[in-house]
């Protein structure tokens, strides 16, 4: 098996690919594809077979087949969006594509065909506020949820008339697997009290917890999910920043160790990775440190091993690497590459070759 890295370059609408040495983490770059009107969001479907990836300057969605061996893409289809989608994953059966939308205030669901292709029109397309900015099922596949950051540092720049900021709120949904089609939960979303703005998610993989990072609190909620009602509840919040830290700063995304051990969020202002031990039988987190990234670190991924995370700067266009120290989840900072101009999703796979 090899690790291959793909980084899409929204400003050179490219993707870049790299395979990964699993002892050193030293990156190897394959060479670029050609992606029109702005690549963004990337997600891969469950098999590794084929990657989605979101067009913010002209609305699209397209899909690729990837070669096992060699990682390479190859185009498969093509759909128009109702705007610019800022996240996209698969559901855990990679029939549909979910896709959230940050300045439209929506979310959509495309159906995927028996080859992996998208092409048909959205099975669902549903309003739901500003600052939409991550959408996923969960483990079981039967609810989905969608966070939306709040008003606060920066705002959201030119929206269209009449519509609100962002609600600061988490919605939540039940999900038909057969057909893509979604339905309010009971109840319809959940509101931290603080301006926390949460952006984007991670669930545990073995226990009933999700982590969220918060765009305006610079901060991560434990929430606890209720399996069966597909629900959830916060816990624990836990700065993402050092104590002696004073200026302006909001959270990307989102990370969590393969096995559940560690976790890390993206500090955008600090510039830093920050990294969390979880507690194996609680799932609370303690702060273990802070590792410094590029200007602005908006795009990480820890590859499946676990060994190794990757952080982009968006302003920079460079790559860092880090090894993942698989005791305390402290990050000690390895190469740089350059891989240009605006780097927004940075995403890794196992593949055969």
């Amino acid at each position: 098996m090899a690790i291959h890295m793909y980084v899409s370059l929204q400003d050179d609408d490219q993707i870049v690919r790299f395979v990964m040495d699993r002892e050193t983490g030293k990156l190897d770059k394959q060479g670029t594809v050609d992606v029109a009107g702005g690549p963004a969001p990337l997600a891969i479907n469950p098999t590794g077979t084929a990657l989605y990836v979101g067009q913010r300057r002209d609305f699209r969605l397209s899909s690729f087949q990837i070669d096992q061996k060699t990682g390479d893409l190859t185009p498969t289809g093509n759909v128009a969006l109702g705007g610019e989608p800022c996240h996209m994953s698969t559901d855990r059966t990679g029939r549909h594509v979910l896709s959230a939308y940050y300045q439209a205030g929506h979310c959509a669901v495309h159906p995927i065909d028996e080859a992996g292709s998208v092409g048909s029109n959205a099975t669902e397309w549903l309003e739901t506020n500003s600052g939409a900015h991550c959408f996923q099922t969960d483990p079981s596949n039967k609810y989905a949820f969608l966070p939306h950051i709040a008003t606060g540092s920066g705002g959201l720049p030119l929206l269209p008339p009449g519509r609100q900021e962002g609600v600061n709120a988490i919605f939540q949904y039940r999900f038909d697997a057969e057909t893509g089609h979604l339905t309010p939960n009971d109840p319809p979303r959940v509101a931290p009290e603080p301006q926390d703005g949460p952006r984007h998610f991670c669930f545990h993989p073995s226990k009933n917890l999700v982590y969220v990072s918060n765009e305006q609190g610079s901060s991560v909620t434990v929430y606890s999910l209720d399996s069966a009602a597909g629900t959830l509840m916060a816990g624990q919040t836990v700065t993402t920043l050092p104590e002696t830290f004073t200026g302006d700063n909001s959270c990307s995304q989102i990370q969590i160790h393969p096995l559940g051990n560690f976790l890390f969020v993206a500090n955008r202002g600090h510039n830093s990775i920050a990294s969390y031990a979880i507690d194996g039988t609680t799932g609370a987190l303690t702060p273990t440190g802070w590792a410094d990234a590029e200007p602005v670190p908006r795009a990480f991924s820890v590859d499946p091993t676990g060994h190794f995370l990757y952080a982009a700067g968006l302003e920079t266009g460079n790559l860092i690497g880090f090894r993942v120290d698989q005791t305390s989840g402290t990050l000690t900072r390895l190469e740089s590459y350059v891989v240009g101009a605006v780097p927004m999703w940075v995403l890794m796979t196992n593949l055969e070759g």
